[in-house]
C-alpha cells in the first residue's frame, strides 16, 4: 500500500519551480557560487612558466596528472589559486572525524549539540590551513625542482604557499556557504563541477586518440557501454534499501484512543554514499601528487611512490580498496547511519521492531542489520571504483571515464534532484494534500461552513 507521503511525492509538479521563490534564489546562489569557483581555476599562481608547465602536464595527463586534475577542476594542471582544490578540508575532515571516534573529549562535545558542533567544525578549519601549508610547501619545492618555475627561492615558495593556502580557505568558505543557502553538499558540488568542466575536453581527446589508431573501435564502444552499465549500476544501487518494519502500539490521549499504527525505517544498501571514494582518493593523491612534480629521479622515496601508488598499480588498487572498505563501515556508523541514536529515537517515540525490546537490543539488532547491509555496499563501491581502473590502465583511457568520477556525478546528480524534489514538496504541501485525497486545513474548514446550520 502506498504511503500519504510517497502518493504527495508522486504528485509533486516540476512545473511549480518558478512559483517556490525561494528553492529559486537557492538554485541561483548556488549557480553563482559555482560559476566564481570555476572563474579561480583560470587565476594562475604567480611565478609558474607556463610553456614547461603545459609541456610537463601533457606528459603527465594519461597518468597521475589526468586524476589530480579532475579533482581540482583543471586547476592543477594549470598551477591556478585552487590548484590544491578542496582535499584538505576533506583530509581533515578525515583526521577530526577518527580522532572524535577515539578521543572522549571531542566524542563528548560532538554531543553537546550546535554548540560542539561548531566547535568540532572549527577544529576542522584549523586543519585544513596546516594541512594546505604543507601540501603547498611540498608542491612549491616539487615545481622548483621540476623546473617549472621562473625564478625560483623563498620569494615564490612564500607566495605560492600564501595564495594556495588562501586558495583552499576561500573553496572551504564556498563549500560551507552552498551547503547552508544554497541546494546539495557544497563539498560535493564543487567536486562534480570540477570533472563535469573537464569531461567535454577528456571525451575530445579520447575520441582524437580513436581516430589516430592509439585506441582500437572496438575500445570505444566497449568503454561507452561501460560506462552505460555503470550508470545503470550505481543508480540502482544507490535507491536500493532494506526496509526495516516498526510497529507503533495503541494509544490513549485525553478521552481520544489513537489505533496502532505500522511504518518502516529505509536502510540503503549505501548509506555513506560517495564519500568513502572521495575519501580514499584525496588520501592517495598528495604523495602521488608530490612525487609527480617533483620528477622521478629527484628522491628515490618519492620514485618508489610514483612507481607503485599509480593508478592501475598493485599496490594503489590495493589500498584504494581497504581504504574504501574502512570508510564505508566508519561514515555510516559515525555520522549518517548511528544505531544507538536511531534506537532512542524508536523509543522516545513509542516504535519498536516487532520481537525485538526496545533500547539496547535494538541498537544491537539495527547494527547487525547494518553490517550485513555494508558488506554489499562497500563491494559494491569497491567494485564501481576498481573494475574502471583497471581497465583505464590497460587500455590508457581517460581517468574521466574511471569508476570513481562517474560514482560521483551520479550521486551527487540524484542527491541535489532529491533536495529539490525536497523543497518542491514542502512548497506545494497544500495542493498536495488536496491531490491525495488528504483531508486539510482548507477542506476541513469547507465541511464544516456546510454542515454548520442557517441563521435566521
Amino acid at each position: 500500500m502506498v504511503s500519504a507521503v510517497e502518493n504527495m511525492a508522486a504528485n509533486t509538479s516540476w512545473s511549480a519551480l518558478g512559483k517556490a521563490t525561494d528553492l529559486r534564489n537557492r538554485i541561483l546562489f548556488t549557480l553563482g557560487l559555482l560559476i566564481v569557483y570555476r572563474l579561480g581555476t583560470f587565476i594562475p599562481v604567480p611565478g609558474i612558466d607556463g610553456v614547461a608547465l603545459r609541456e610537463f602536464m601533457e606528459q603527465a595527463g594519461q597518468g597521475i596528472g589526468g586524476m589530480v586534475s579532475m579533482f581540482t577542476g583543471g586547476a592543477l594542471g594549470r598551477m591556478g589559486i585552487f590548484a590544491l582544490g578542496i582535499m584538505p578540508y576533506i583530509s581533515a575532515s578525515i583526521i577530526v572525524q577518527l580522532l572524535t571516534a577515539m578521543v572522549p573529549k571531542l566524542e563528548q562535545l560532538k554531543k553537546e549539540g550546535e554548540q560542539g558542533r561548531k566547535k568540532i567544525n572549527q577544529y576542522t578549519r584549523f586543519g585544513t590551513v596546516a594541512l594546505a601549508t604543507v601540501q603547498a610547501y611540498g608542491l612549491a619545492v616539487s615545481l622548483e625542482a621540476g623546473d617549472i618555475v621562473t625564478d625560483p627561492g623563498m620569494f615564490f615558495r612564500a607566495s605560492c604557499v600564501i595564495t594556495l593556502v588562501g586558495g583552499t580557505m576561500f573553496l572551504m568558505w564556498l563549500g560551507e556557504q552552498i551547503t547552508a543557502r544554497g541546494i546539495g553538499n557544497g563539498i560535493s558540488l564543487i567536486i562534480f563541477v570540477g570533472i563535469i568542466a573537464e569531461i567535454p575536453a577528456a571525451i575530445a581527446q579520447f575520441f582524437a586518440s580513436g581516430r589516430s589508431g592509439a585506441i582500437s573501435p572496438a575500445v570505444i564502444i566497449g568503454v561507452l557501454v561501460m560506462v552505460v552499465a555503470t550508470i545503470m549500476f550505481v543508480v540502482f544501487m544507490e535507491r536500493a534499501l532494506r526496509k526495516i518494519h516498526i510497529q507503533y502500539p495503541r494509544r490513549q490521549v485525553g478521552m481520544k484512543v489513537y489505533d496502532g499504527g505500522s511504518s518502516h525505517l529505509p536502510v540503503k544498501v549505501n548509506p555513506a554514499g560517495v564519500i568513502p571514494a572521495i575519501f580514499a582518493s584525496s588520501l592517495l593523491l598528495l604523495p602521488v601528487t608530490i612525487s609527480t612534480f617533483s620528477g622521478n629521479s629527484t628522491n628515490p622515496v618519492m620514485s618508489w611512490l610514483l612507481a607503485n601508488f599509480g593508478p592501475g598499480q598493485p599496490l594503489y588498487l590495493t589500498f584504494f580498496v581497504l581504504m574504501i572498505v574502512f570508510f564505508t563501515y566508519f561514515y555510516t556508523f559515525n555520522v549518517s547511519f548511528k544505531p544507538d541514536d536511531v534506537a532512542d529515537n524508536l523509543k522516545n517515540q513509542n516504535g519498536f521492531i516487532p520481537g525485538i525490546r526496545p533500547g539496547k537490543k535494538t541498537s544491537e539488532y539495527l547494527e547487525y542489520v547494518v553490517n550485513r547491509i555494508l558488506v554489499l555496499g562497500a563491494g559494491y563501491l569497491a567494485a564501481v571504483c576498481l573494475l574502471p581502473e583497471i581497465l583505464r590502465g590497460q587500455f590508457a583511457i581517460p581517468f574521466y571515464f574511471g569508476g570513481t568520477s562517474v560514482l560521483i556525478v551520479v550521486s551527487v546528480t540524484m542527491d541535489t534532484i532529491q533536495q529539490v524534489q525536497s523543497h518542491l514538496l514542502a512548497h506545494q504541501y497544500e495542493g498536495l494534500l488536496e491531490k491525495s485525497q488528504l483531508r486539510g486545513k482548507s477542506a476541513g474548514g469547507k465541511g464544516r461552513k456546510k454542515r454548520s446550520p442557517v441563521r435566521r
